[in-house]
């Protein structure tokens, strides 16, 4: 070994939201991970607004939502959302399906970073990725890195692609990238409207010489479509008067050809403006602009040997869904590596994760397609729009494309030992109140330090002593569990909340299965 070459059980590439998200799962399962950022900094470009979908309440599952919330302008279940360019009325439910939350994302990744620090962990700033070779299954990624101090090699025994939709470790490790690429061109800017006035109520904005439009909502024209939010809305530190202004049109609409490697500049983002609205719609000192062309693609494999792939590097949805996808793929994976890497995992473990997050990114990548076909121009769109929103005036199916959007639809394969699987097996656990031998607590709280939990609610503790052999990996707790009715006798939760196994009161077959699931997630007593 030289001076510039060093080891590493895990280097993630990349330390955005979704890397920082896996690195304090890592060091959760006690491992201590490499997390390279070629960025020296926090950007300070306001791309990210916030986060839609399982990851809100999943944030409570680890203990980050109460300091999510201080810096959030709203946090919770959503009253309505948007489909593509129809509007879903959760208000008619007896509770949303999804849920939100409002935050720049800088300050996500400065919060994720904290909480990194406080674990342990930290981010090695100014390095790059230079090249990446892997030597199959069995064996060792070696990694040339250019940081500050010079060029280095890493050989690690594995790398996660956490580095973005041009993921520089997806191309290198020959991963497919199989997709669609849209015509369409989106724009987005952060600027001051110098003559826009927000009704009261929120709802609307008057804009002379265009008229009253609709904010927070994306809204077709004639020539494209167009959505309009002030930037307080979701960051609290945006300057009075500035908004987010998005539009979108078909590229062979646009009279001329956009040169994507060319920096956008307000001038363009006035031009789209007036052609979306039909009026020139004044607007002033861009904080930042950004042009986009729709990409819905998904890599063919979210592992190659050593090298594994997670958030945009493995899947890009075109709109939406990016960052709750991402955050929930390194949730599921951080266990399940961290596993891998101590020497407990049961065969099979490190797979699963491909196996559930590739099925779970089909999902996202069905309802984002879906979306934008219903915003599409022509007869059989604008007939197709008219059923589905005419379908959306029922519950069910409002409900349903909610919970699609929420990412809460896609429930995980588990082993039932022969047996009609429970219920909540394969649903994130539900997060009931509990009350132990230390006092009231919820199953949220009890999944906070990643590790299996077995809840037995028996009136004679009947379940848990056939898990006494996993102490070192499940925390078995008997609980009475105080929400009513209680949804089973016991459950196994997995490390990413998800439920293992569970059972009914039938007590000739209590325990039937839970020792196939131990050994599945949790390997060899």
């Amino acid at each position: 070994m030289t001076a510039t070459e060093e080891t590493a059980d895990v280097v993630i590439v990349g330390g955005g939201p979704v890397g920082l998200m896996l690195a304090t799962e890592l060091r959760l399962g006690g491992v201590d991970p490499v997390v390279l950022e070629q960025l020296p900094a926090v950007s300070e470009i306001p791309k990210g607004n916030g986060l839609v979908g399982m990851i809100v309440p999943m944030l409570d599952y680890r203990g980050l939502q109460d300091r999510f919330s201080e810096e959030t302008t709203y946090i919770g279940p959503a009253p309505q959302f948007q489909f593509g360019p129809l509007r879903l009325d959760f208000s008619r439910l007896s509770a949303s399906p999804l849920h939100i939350l409002a935050i720049p994302q800088r300050r996500l990744e400065t919060l994720l970073g904290e909480r990194l620090a406080e674990l342990g962990g930290s981010v090695r700033r100014g390095h790059e990725l230079l090249a990446l070779s892997a030597s199959g299954e069995g064996g060792n990624a070696t990694l040339e890195v250019n940081g500050p101090d010079g060029v280095y090699q890493i050989r690690a025994r594995f790398v996660v692609g956490c580095d973005g939709a041009h993921s520089p470790v997806r191309k290198q490790a020959g991963i497919g990238f199989p997709g669609v690429t849209s015509s369409e061109i989106g724009r987005f800017g952060r600027v001051i409207l110098p003559t826009a006035t927000v009704a009261a109520g929120g709802g609307s904005a008057k804009v002379p010489g265009v008229g009253s439009l609709q904010l927070m909502q994306l809204t077709q024209t004639p020539t494209g479509a167009y959505s309009l939010g002030p930037a307080a809305a979701m960051d609290r530190s945006a300057p009075p008067g500035m908004f987010i202004v998005y539009t979108r049109e078909e590229a062979d609409s646009v009279p001329a050809e956009v040169d994507a490697d060319t920096p956008m500049t307000l001038d363009e983002l006035r031009d789209s403006a007036r052609r979306v609205f039909g009026a020139d719609v004044p607007m002033t000192d861009p904080l930042w602009l950004s042009r986009t062309v729709g990409n819905s693609r998904q890599a063919d494999r979210y592992r190659a040997g050593p090298v594994l792939l997670a958030g945009d590097a493995a899947h890009i949805f075109g709109s939406g869904g990016s960052l709750n996808s991402g955050l929930l793929d390194a949730l599921n994976l951080g266990w399940k590596l961290a596993a891998q890497v101590r020497g407990w995992a049961p065969d099979g473990l490190l797979d699963s994760y491909q196996s559930e997050r590739y099925s779970a990114g089909q999902r996202t990548i069905l309802q984002t397609r879906a979306g934008r076909a219903l915003a599409a121009r022509g007869e059989y769109n604008d007939a197709l729009r008219e059923l589905v929103g005419q379908l959306l005036a029922y519950p069910d199916a409002v409900r349903h494309v909610g919970a699609m959007i929420e990412g809460s639809d896609v429930r995980y394969e588990m082993p039932a030992g022969g047996a009609p699987p429970h219920p909540l097996a394969g649903w994130l656990a539900p997060d009931l109140e509990l009350e132990t031998s230390e006092g009231q607590t919820r199953v949220a709280e009890l999944t906070r330090a990643a590790r299996g939990v077995l809840l037995d609610f028996t009136a004679d503790a009947a379940v848990a002593a056939a898990a006494a052999n996993w102490a070192d990996r499940v925390s078995v707790l008997t609980a009475r569990c105080l929400t009513s009715p209680a949804p089973a006798a016991a459950m196994l939760i997995r490390p990413d909340g998800y439920v293992a196994w569970a059972t009914g009161s039938d007590t000739k077959n209590l325990v039937r299965g839970l020792d196939e699931a131990l050994r599945t997630w949790f390997g060899q007593p």
